[in-house]
């Protein structure tokens, strides 16, 4: 489904996007459309240069706090692609493109995209039948294991594995030399 997504739009964007540069030369004039889309190009040059830099400064800052950054991942990842759709010559393209860059917008648009993800997530997991290793409900998922016989999540001894550390400088040789 996805290929032929791609064959289409490929196909038809560009279509589109000439159609729309001819309609509005038509009503404004060829050099006022041109002028336009080179404006529209530099804005969009210094609007993805500056929101680039504040998702940047937030994916860094979020690492160095230790909390997974699943926003500042998909705002980067919105801005490298709105980048590119802002480069791109169009009007159409340039709709979408500050759609996914700038601030204001771009929550909506991580809203939208994130629950269409989910939606084909769960839709794949249905049709597969089980659920992928680690996924909330797998085979190894320690929260959602059944219980022993006792009553104790995740196999008979709770969850828990018993074992031993062994450090490097404990299994130094006897006679003290290293190997």
């Amino acid at each position: 489904m996805l290929p032929l997504f791609l064959v289409l739009a490929f196909l038809l964007v560009p279509i589109l996007e000439i159609y729309v540069i001819i309609q509005v030369g038509s009503v404004i004039g060829g050099w006022e459309t041109v002028a336009l889309l080179l404006a529209e190009s530099l804005l969009g040059g210094w609007i993805v240069r500056r929101e680039g830099r504040r998702a940047w400064r937030a994916l860094q800052d979020s690492l160095q706090g230790g909390v997974m950054p699943d926003r500042q991942l998909a705002d980067g990842a919105l801005v490298l692609v709105g980048g590119v759709l802002l480069l791109t010559p169009g009007f159409v393209t340039d709709v979408f493109g500050f759609l996914f860059v700038l601030p204001f917008t771009r929550p909506l648009v991580r809203r939208v995209l994130g629950a269409y993800a989910g939606r084909r997530i769960k839709a794949a997991q249905s049709r597969a039948g089980v659920f992928p290793p680690g996924m909330a409900g797998g085979p190894f998922d320690p929260f959602g294991a059944a219980p022993d016989a006792e009553g104790r999540p995740g196999g008979p001894q709770g969850g828990v594995v018993r074992g031993e550390v062994i450090h490097d400088e404990d299994r130094a040789p006897e006679n003290g030399k290293t190997s």
